[in-house]
């Protein structure tokens, strides 16, 4: 009797082993397990959220540091920016969210209040900048200048102050800084400056020399001639001190800089920065 008994249990533990075996190796149609990588994927946040945590009652510091730290896209057209201050957020963090949008991305360096500061985006000294491909600041090329004024002109809009040609000479045909068209240039201004004061400057080049042509106290925007060589362009202000402004696209190839205002008015030498647009 016993032994008809094993006789009837082998069978089955081996029925009920293969079974379980089975089961734990996934089938060709169900594929591999993988892991659920949905809770991986954090939401974009954007204006209404910022704006549900202002009318909420948040803390600026804590809005501030959302923008900061989780990925998001936010609408800054005039409209927008009318919109956000009408539901109530505050300016700093109108500002954070001005500076993510143009790729500016906030870091963690605040003041007590919130402010933004140049620190904020790793910047320690005054200068100018442009973004590369990974999206950091890097230093433009500062030259040499040589300084010599010319003749005087009075201009209506700086209340008859007499201004001066200046006539800038640079070393070298050429900057050792390659750039292309459609980068992205930072201006961090020294305290009481405005980056309105600095000039955008096309250099007329020669074999082993540029130079340019321009009005002493950036008086360009009120009277220029065919004979000088400044670029109208229009940089916005995104924080105390920090200004930008996009090289356009179809700008021509050449040789370029931009001229600080502490190099206007003076003769003798200073300095400049500078860049090169290749063909």
């Amino acid at each position: 009797m016993m032994r008809r008994t094993r006789r009837t249990i082998l069978p089955i533990a081996i029925f009920l082993f293969t079974t379980y075996i089975h089961a734990q190796v996934p089938t060709q149609d169900d594929g591999p397990l993988q892991p659920n990588t949905d809770t991986a994927r954090p939401k974009q946040i954007g204006n209404d959220t910022i704006i549900r945590m202002a009318k909420a009652g948040l803390d600026d510091n804590i809005i501030l540091q959302t923008i900061n730290l989780q990925p998001g896209h936010y609408d800054v057209t005039p409209d927008d920016l009318i919109a956000l201050k009408a539901a109530g957020v505050s300016q700093q963090v109108i500002a954070a969210m001005q500076a993510h949008g143009t790729g500016l991305d906030i870091r963690t360096h605040h003041t007590p209040t919130g402010e933004i500061t140049p620190q904020s985006f790793g910047l320690d000294d005054p200068g100018v900048y442009y973004k590369d491909k990974q999206g950091e600041w890097i230093p433009l090329k500062i030259e040499r200048l040589t300084i010599k004024s010319g003749g005087t002109v009075k201009s209506l809009l700086t209340h008859g102050i007499i201004s001066r040609d200046m006539n800038g000479h640079i070393d070298g045909a050429k900057s050792p800084l390659v750039l292309p068209t459609g980068v992205e240039i930072l201006i961090y201004a020294p305290v009481g400056t405005e980056a309105t004061e600095y000039d955008f400057l096309r250099f007329r080049e020669h074999s082993d020399n540029r130079e340019f042509r321009t009005l002493t106290g950036g008086v360009f925007h009120s009277e220029s001639g065919a004979d000088r060589d400044e670029i109208e362009f229009t940089p916005k202000k995104i924080a105390p001190q920090l200004y930008t402004f996009t090289v356009p696209i179809d700008i021509e190839k050449g040789e370029y800089g931009v001229l600080p205002p502490a190099s206007a008015g003076m003769q003798g030498t200073g300095k400049i920065f500078t860049f090169s647009i290749p063909e």
